[in-house]
């Protein structure tokens, strides 16, 4: 079921406190605030969508040289000699100030 977010609404038409009602989709939209009657409107927020792409998954796959180089990026990596080293994709082998 999802979860709708709701925020109270002040005398003045401002927003108040928000909190969030799990519903299902067939059930009409609060009026009034479930434990103190005051009144409520549904705000409209951005959608939760999990899947299989999360922060950790993406990181995953920037970090695996291999990926990188078949999309297109090149990686360098800086050595102990203060030279850039190339790790994946196209271009020179060896970056230097030189």
């Amino acid at each position: 079921m999802p979860t709708y977010v709701y925020e109270v609404v002040n005398p003045d038409g401002s927003a108040g406190e928000r909190f969030e009602v799990i519903q299902r989709m067939s059930e009409p939209a609060l009026t009034k605030h479930p434990e103190t009657g005051e009144p409520v409107r549904r705000v409209i927020t951005a959608a939760n969508i999990s899947g299989k792409w999360s922060d950790a998954e993406a990181k995953r796959t920037l970090n695996d040289d291999k990926r990188l180089g078949e999309l297109g990026f090149t990686k360098y990596v800086k050595s102990s000699s203060g030279k850039y080293e190339k790790r994946a994709g196209d271009g020179p082998d060896l970056i230097s100030a030189d």
